[in-house]
């Protein structure tokens, strides 16, 4: 018996049996791209294929230069670049996994000069106007997937993958929005299709009847004049007619403003999507998107809404997640909590992919948390992300950890984080180290603020005491609540709040301010999510809930607010923002508080004076380390490891907070 039967019942593919219904989407790492670098790419997967998924995607390979992402980046285009994969399916195939390379080619995605595409139309992501392809081109670029797909066969592949969504190559061949042919490659949706088709088509006569075959298919584009309904219906028909094995789905354009991916957005809020579909094709049909939980895919599952689920983050996250499942350790998973900070921030900066609630995913050959040699009494102060990554970490090699934290509960920032809306997730990473400190043997002091006397003795010292709200200097700063005050411990704000301060906190608690709950179709209606049998594309006007109440968000800085956050979610916060009616001031000057509310002036010369008749003036102006033990052990002998943000306390940043106090566990 399982809690989950649906989520691991095998697959029986014919010529081929999936173990369970998990698919590890494409998520490119950036150890694709160098041929060194192939070692660490084995690696990564092996552990996901131990771990029990059933199907492993590999991120994008390109079938010809012209697809490459960016110059030199990766491809499957000879024989000498495919015996280099042997590596990655030999360890997958030794691990008992099975993995199936993505072929993508990226389209007028492309970032060099040798762009191609349907039509020369520019992409608003990409600097590069691509060149139309001729009907002899079109063909060349079919002949190159046909010749990937043998390559990959060649490597040892258990099948391919060909990206038909987000808006690569085949997906700007299907919608009007980016294909503006007028020959047999365009001028109405049967021509539209023509190119998908006959990839599929040619990929199969490539590959034989014998080898996996997953088309990913866009079912919602989000883009105005992309794919209708019934367009995307027989495009599933004709890709199964085609030889297609899987109809994996994609959602969403990198060009759409709407997230699809973000923490922000409701779990498995697509899988309906991909129900719609199943009941017009033949062959096993994936949802994706917001899948991070055992619960939830076997929810979608139950339904009916698909035959398999696709996760991708989670499994950075998480390489056991399959195994934890089916083994009554789903409380043990180490949740995707779709921050997009060490995955997709930095894919898109040309970095090597992480995560931030496992520093390990990606470098799984050099940070290695191996069984200590000589086991050590180890305190550690502070049960935040710092402190509770490193005393897990510690325990978990050997070690016998005290860990001491002066609130009631663990958590640290993330007990505030997880309090935000559409950060709820991050009381999914809190409950795993809650279940980790268990696991482990970590002898946890709740309610204590661990002193000198008490840290004198222990063989090593972590200092993870983190950081101070800071308090600025403007007069009338006492009648000001912090942000600690007001998401943490629920202080009353009314009807009008000033913040001060437009970092991410002050982003955070805009948002907290102004929100009001939705359900799904809230959701929909307020990023303009539609029923594409209604409107191409699936995408319609925005209509956002009213705010809950009238917030200003205030800067000294002249700059816009929120250009310093993330590359892939800073977008999503500063549309959220305008959504709720949120009125940002930058280039302030504070003058004081007082009864009349928050008195500020603008200009060099604090000419333009203002006062914001306000209920509450919340701030969330930095913070600043807390250190005061440091100090005192030093003149007690002990030399304390410093972590998180009682080593840096700029702009918080639990990343480097749980990369440190792993890194600092593996050392010890």
């Amino acid at each position: 018996m399982t809690e989950y039967p649906n989520l691991l019942q095998p697959l029986d593919l014919g010529f081929t049996t999936l173990p369970n219904r998990v698919l590890m989407g494409s998520m490119h790492t950036g150890n694709e791209d160098r041929a060194k670098d192939f070692d660490k790419l084995a690696a990564y997967f092996a552990e996901r294929a131990r771990g029990g998924v059933g199907l492993i995607v590999t991120g994008g390979f390109a079938p010809n230069r012209e697809g490459w992402l960016y110059p030199f980046s990766a491809k499957l285009t000879n024989r000498r670049e495919a015996r280099r994969h042997t590596a990655v399916t030999q360890a997958v195939h030794d691990s008992g996994g099975r993995i199936a390379l993505q072929l993508l080619h990226a389209g007028r995605y492309a970032h060099h000069p040798l762009s191609v595409s349907a039509s020369a139309l520019k992409a608003p992501i990409s600097r590069f106007t691509p060149r139309a392809l001729s009907d002899r081109g079109v063909r060349r670029q079919v002949d190159a997937f046909a010749r990937a797909t043998e390559l990959a066969r060649e490597a040892g592949y258990d099948g391919v993958e060909i990206m038909g969504s987000e808006g690569y190559l085949v997906n700007q061949f299907l919608a009007p929005r980016t294909n503006r042919r007028t020959d047999r490659w365009g001028g109405s949706p049967e021509h539209r299709r023509r190119f998908a088709t006959e990839v599929v088509r040619r990929c199969r006569e490539a590959a034989g009847p014998d080898f996996i075959l997953v088309y990913r298919l866009s079912l919602l584009d989000l883009v105005e004049d992309g794919q209708s309904w019934d367009e995307v219906v027989s495009l599933g028909q004709e890709v199964e007619q085609a030889g297609a094995t899987i109809l994996n789905t994609g959602i969403g354009w990198h060009e759409a403003r709407v997230p699809t991916i973000a923490t922000s957005v409701p779990r498995a809020a697509f899988a309906g999507v991909t129900g719609r579909l199943r009941p017009h094709v033949g062959i096993p049909v994936v949802a994706s998107n917001r899948i991070n939980m055992p619960q939830v895919a076997e929810e979608v599952l139950a339904r009916g809404d698909a035959d398999l689920v696709s996760l991708a983050r989670p499994f950075l996250a998480d390489p056991e997640w399959v195994r934890k499942a089916a083994t009554g350790r789903a409380d043990e998973i180490n949740t995707c909590i779709a921050c997009n900070q060490a995955c997709l921030d930095h894919t898109f900066a040309l970095k090597k992919a992480t995560c931030l609630v496992n520093p390990r995913a990606g470098n799984e050959t050099t940070l290695r948390l191996l069984p200590t040699r000589r086991a050590k009494r180890v305190a550690v102060v502070g049960a935040g992300p710092a402190g509770l990554a490193a005393a897990t970490a510690l325990a978990e090699r050997g070690h016998a950890v005290e860990l001491f934290e002066a609130e009631d509960d663990i958590g640290g920032q993330f007990a505030i984080a997880r309090r935000i809306p559409g950060k709820e997730e991050f009381a999914e990473t809190i409950r795993y180290y809650r279940r980790r400190i268990e696991v482990t043997g970590v002898e946890l002091h709740l309610g204590r603020r661990a002193g000198v006397d008490d840290l004198v003795g222990f063989d090593e010292v972590v200092l993870a005491t983190g950081v101070a709200p800071r308090v600025p200097a403007i007069p009338g700063i006492e009648r000001a609540l912090s942000y600690v005050d007001v998401v943490r411990h629920g202080a009353e704000v009314g009807e009008r709040v000033a913040v001060i301060g437009a970092g991410g906190i002050g982003v955070d608690v805009s948002e907290f301010l102004a929100h009001r709950p939705l359900d799904l179709d809230g959701w929909r209606a307020e990023w303009g999510v539609t029923d594409p049998a209604l409107v191409r594309g699936g995408v319609t006007g925005p209509v956002p809930a009213a705010p809950a109440r009238k917030v200003y968000l205030l800067q000294r800085k002249t700059t816009r607010i929120g250009r310093d956050l993330g590359r892939t979610t800073g977008w999503v916060h500063r549309a959220a923002l305008r959504a709720k009616g949120v009125e940002q001031l930058t280039g302030v000057n504070y003058e004081r508080i007082d009864d009349a509310g928050l008195h500020v002036t603008f200009g060099p010369g604090r000419e333009r004076p203002r006062v914001l008749e306000v209920d509450a003036v919340v701030v969330c102006a930095g913070q600043e380390p807390v250190r005061d033990l440091v100090d005192a052990l030093v003149g007690r002998g002990v030399a304390p490891h410093v972590i998180g943000g009682a080593d840096v306390a700029a702009e918080l940043d639990a990343k480097r907070a749980i990369d440190q106090g792993t890194r600092l566990a593996a050392g010890i």
